[in-house]
This record gives C-alpha cells, structure tokens and sequence, in this order.
C-alpha cells in the first residue's frame, strides 16, 4: 500500500523522483537520521517495494506531501480529516484563497460547533407547514 501511494502522490504532483529527492533533502531536519541525503534511486526503490523507508524518511514524506502517515502507510483514507483538529492546529487556514486569522479560525470552529450540535433541535421539513424542496429541475420545452 505504501508503494502505490507514494507513487500515486509523487505523479499526482507532476514530480521527478530526483525533483522529490532534492525537496527531501531540503525539508527541515526532522529526527535523528537527517544526517543520510535522499535519492532518486532511493526513493523509486520505495515506489517498487524493494525496500522500507524508515520512519523518519515517512514522515518526511508525510510532510512533504501534507498528508499522514497513516494515509501513506495504508491505515486511513486520504478523504478523512477531523475538521475541528484542523482548526485547532497551528496550520495556516485559508477559505478562498484568503487567510484565516486566528480569531476568524475560532469563530468559524465555533459555528460549526453549535450548528452540529443544535442540529437534533431544528424542525425537520416533515414538521412545518413549509415548502419541502424546492425544485431546481427545468422542464425542456
């Protein structure tokens, strides 16, 4: 699973496995074993299953790509994020290409907040009197 998704990350982003080396090796030292330099055949022997990159060049690879490790590894979907971690990180925010200021993030977090947990209070459509659906569908004439 590993492979297939390094693969499939590195060629989503139009990426050399030498342009990926070399982004690697200027990443900011993140354990212990930042000393080794990335390469290209090393990372292409990832790609093909040959061998196992250690945890410090995963997380690298984590970083690099904004994904986690968990999502590299196999053990969860890309599709899945925890909003409210989300806005509780130290991540910069934007919504429309503007970005978030802190207190913008923590009105926002709230407002989603309160709407998830009012939401069992709201009327259903079922419940009033008011137009279920409105309906977008043009008849073609």
């Amino acid at each position: 699973m590993f492979s297939e998704r390094l693969r499939a990350l590195r060629r989503g982003q139009h990426i050399t496995l030498e342009q990926l080396a070399t982004a690697l090796n200027e990443q900011q030292s993140v354990g212990p074993d930042d000393h080794s330099k990335n390469t290209a055949s090393q990372i292409g022997n990832w790609e093909r299953g040959i061998r196992t990159p250690s945890f410090v060049e995963v997380r690298k690879l984590a970083e690099y790509f904004d994904v986690t490790m968990d999502y590299l590894t196999g053990k969860a979907e890309r599709d899945e994020y925890d909003l409210g971690r989300l806005f509780l990180s130290g991540k910069q925010l934007s919504f429309n290409r503007e970005l978030l200021s802190g207190r913008d993030r923590y009105e926002i977090y709230q407002l989603i907040d309160g709407y998830l947990h009012g939401r069992e209070n709201r009327a259903t459509p079922q419940d009033t009197n008011q137009q279920e659906e409105l309906d977008l569908h043009l008849d073609d004439h």
